[in-house]
């Protein structure tokens, strides 16, 4: 039953133009790789900062800026791989890869949301600059490093196997 909707969806004719499109195909692919970007542009720097770099500089310049261009760059990715999903539904809808890939992709959010929570009960603006970070919240940059660094990597081999 979910393979016969996932066939349908791939037979859609707007996914069929998209995969046959000597165009669109190579543009959404480009939207999904800008939006990874932003993604992992953002955050990485902002876990680094929880982890104790840039201590010079207030975790909250990091927060107010790094967020929304991780956010922007997470809702780009979604929509993109949505439509790239779409042009091999069946195919990677059973990919082991695709599948962990989409798990740690949800880890990853839920740790984003538990990090925001966090700092907001810690109340982070009020801590001295050159302070470490609480360990929860070094804990909560340690792990979205390490999920999206694996997502990444999950990414690029659901291309390839």
């Amino acid at each position: 039953m979910i393979e016969q909707a996932l066939v349908s969806i791939e037979n859609l004719a707007f996914v069929s133009a998209l995969r046959n499109s000597t165009f669109m195909y190579p543009l959404v692919n480009a939207g999904h790789i800008l939006g990874v970007s932003l993604l992992v542009g953002g955050i990485v720097p902002l876990d680094l900062r929880l982890l104790g770099l840039w201590r010079k500089y207030p975790v909250m310049v990091f927060v107010d800026v790094l967020r929304i261009s991780a956010a922007v760059g997470l809702a780009l990715a979604v929509v993109c791989g949505a439509l790239l999903f779409t042009t091999a539904a069946p195919d990677y809808a059973t990919s082991p890869l695709f599948q962990a890939k989409i798990t740690l992709v949800l880890l990853g959010v839920l740790n984003a949301f538990a990090v925001g929570w966090l700092m907001k009960l810690r109340d982070i603006r009020s801590l001295p600059m050159r302070a470490p970070m609480p360990v929860v919240l070094r804990v909560g940059g340690l792990v979205s490093l390490a999920v999206w660094i694996s997502v990444l990597i999950l990414g690029r081999l659901v291309g390839y196997f």
